[in-house]
């Protein structure tokens, strides 16, 4: 049996009282939470200012997480479907008020009322289609979508991630940026197998300086630029990017775009999930110019 929880069982039903409760006890779980949670909170790059924000934790769990956001003096909401996890957090009468829910079905909070939000662990359980109702694409959409609605213009959402592969990883990512977001992934410890820790950030709102990539963290704990952690494609840092970038005009021949071109084009809109006729004898034939 796989050691990733995702594919043992639903999120509900796999973190049920016994093992929302080991799970909270444990000391190294809380130390990794913490660690994550920390870094998490500083790719948030809020303002030193001193004034508390409305963060959202996104499957916050039983709020060991949330604990590290009001350490650092600001309010928080807990959002999780997990309803044994949301009772051990109300046991440890942690600070943040906590809401059921799946993020699946979107967020349902008002919009622009939240100034950042963090994930641990919990985005990569969207991929997952756990009853026959659920769609991953369609999942994806609904939280990103409500996600950005919520956020206040130029907030940042940071997601610490453990996406089974590539593809994942890239499905996760592109469904952000189909949204409206702007940024992507950060990466660190790249080269390390055990310490490696990938991250979504990113900004709400069109594009800007503010909106940068931060570096992720070598070796040696300090940022380590993008050409260190660019080794192959699964430990490159990605560089921001977003939907509005104007697209380069394509190129077409003096004889037009012909059946191969339509051809590929029909199978990249397969591959993504849309409803394309069948190829026939007459795909990209040239019609005449009057019947």
């Amino acid at each position: 049996m796989s050691s990733r929880p995702e594919l043992q069982a639903p999120p509900e039903i796999f973190y049920d009282d016994a093992e929302a409760r080991k799970y909270t006890s444990s000391s190294r779980i809380a130390e990794i939470q913490a660690k994550l949670s920390e870094r998490a909170l500083e790719l948030l790059a809020l303002p030193d200012d001193g004034v508390p924000r409305l963060l959202l934790d996104i499957g916050c769990g039983s709020g060991l997480s949330g604990e590290t956001l009001s350490e650092n003096g600001h309010q928080w909401i807990g959002f999780d479907i997990s309803q044994s996890m949301l009772d051990v957090a109300l046991e440890n009468e942690v600070e943040g008020d906590l809401l059921l829910g799946d993020m699946g079905q979107g967020l349902g909070l008002r919009p622009g009322v939240i100034d950042g939000a963090i994930s641990i662990s919990a985005v990569q359980w969207l991929c997952n289609a756990d009853k026959s109702s659920h769609e991953p694409r369609l999942r994806l959409k609904a939280f990103f979508g409500s996600l950005y609605r919520c956020l206040a213009r130029g907030a940042r959402a940071v997601f610490q991630v453990y996406p089974e592969n590539l593809a994942q990883r890239e499905l996760i990512l592109s469904y952000a940026m189909r949204a409206g977001f702007a940024g992507g992934v950060v990466v660190d410890y790249p080269h390390s197998t055990k310490r490696r820790k990938e991250y979504l950030v990113l900004t709400c709102g069109p594009p800007s300086l503010s909106a940068a990539v931060p570096s992720g963290k070598g070796e040696d704990g300090e940022s380590c630029s993008e050409d260190e952690s660019s080794g192959d494609e699964e430990n490159r840092t990605v560089s921001i990017s977003d939907r509005h970038r104007p697209r380069k005009k394509q190129k077409i021949n003096k004889k037009g775009k012909g059946r191969e071109w339509v051809l590929r084009k029909k199978e990249q809109m397969r591959k993504k999930g849309n409803v394309v006729p069948l190829d026939t004898k007459y795909t990209a034939r040239k019609r005449k110019a009057r019947f």
